[in-house]
């Protein structure tokens, strides 16, 4: 029993390594940072207090990528959802042939690197990309220079790319609980005649409730964390347009200003609005639960 407990221990004694050197190390310096002005090529470090913070909520253009942040967020994230539950609906239906070629063909875009995504995705709304040719002869009306390089849609661009990819993920999930439903509750239900929307509406729905939850704040955190596709597609440009609060972290901690403190102040805040948001999402789950 003894040697038995040293194993346990060694083995968490791993995983609490890793924790502490990659996750709470740099979670409290980072958190330390945040109150100092601290420049990451010349090292230089000066306390600041919560001078950081002020600047953050008095800077027009964190508040620009917030803006773009949940427009992003609420843009993507019904849609993502609604899309994957009516994909894992349609192939839970046991009549469907080919079903796990369809399951693979949807699951894909989300385990491909973001990386190449983004490049394909880039020449396909550029200029002379095969959308906008394919609008043209159409004769529908599109961005002249380009869809990453229009204010108006370089945002809702990157959104559509999002949606595409992030579907089949999140229908393997559905899928998943979906298939933990006992068939006898949907045979009880076909002896009464209800129709195939109402069994979704009515039975399917309420008791997927806790996969769905947790299908929309992974979903959530996902959306609000942004990056390489901002940083590939459209470096937060044009104007700003497509700016993010994680794509804003990186470039004032990493690329332009260096600001590592500033940057940490944004990074906490982002870290704090997620963390309460979850937290409210559970404790709605769990009042639902026992009510």
């Amino acid at each position: 029993m003894k040697q038995l407990n040293k194993n346990n221990f060694a083995m968490l004694l791993v995983w609490i390594l890793v924790f502490m050197i990659f996750w709470l190390y740099p979670l409290i310096y980072s958190a330390i940072l945040s109150f100092y002005d601290y420049h990451t090529l010349t090292k230089e470090s000066n306390f600041v207090g919560f001078d950081n913070y002020l600047k953050m909520f008095s800077d027009k253009l964190f508040w620009k990528a917030l803006l773009n942040t949940c427009i992003f967020t609420l843009g993507t994230v019904p849609f993502t959802t609604t899309i994957a539950l009516v994909l894992a609906v349609l192939l839970n239906n046991n009549k469907i042939k080919f079903k796990n070629f369809f399951k693979a063909a949807f699951f894909i875009p989300s385990i491909t690197s973001l990386v190449v995504l983004s490049l394909i995705f880039t020449n396909l709304y550029a200029k002379h990309g095969y959308i906008n040719i394919i609008l043209s002869s159409l004769s529908l009306p599109y961005p002249s220079m380009g869809w990453l390089l229009d204010t108006k849609t370089s945002l809702l661009s990157i959104m559509l790319m999002d949606i595409w990819s992030s579907c089949g993920y999140y229908m393997i999930i559905i899928l998943a609980a979906l298939q933990t439903i006992s068939s006898s509750i949907y045979d009880s239900v076909r002896l009464t005649g209800a129709s195939s929307f109402y069994t979704l509406i009515r039975i399917t729905i309420p008791l997927l409730k806790p996969t769905l939850v947790f299908v929309l704040i992974i979903n959530l955190i996902k959306s609000f964390q942004i990056f390489i596709e901002i940083f590939i597609m459209t470096k937060g440009g044009p104007l700003h347009s497509s700016t993010t609060l994680v794509y804003m972290i990186f470039v004032n901690g990493f690329d332009k200003t260096n600001m590592m403190g500033y940057a940490s102040a944004i990074s906490y805040f982002l870290f704090l609005f997620l963390l309460v948001f979850s937290f409210f999402q559970l404790s709605l789950i769990k009042e639902k639960k026992y009510r």
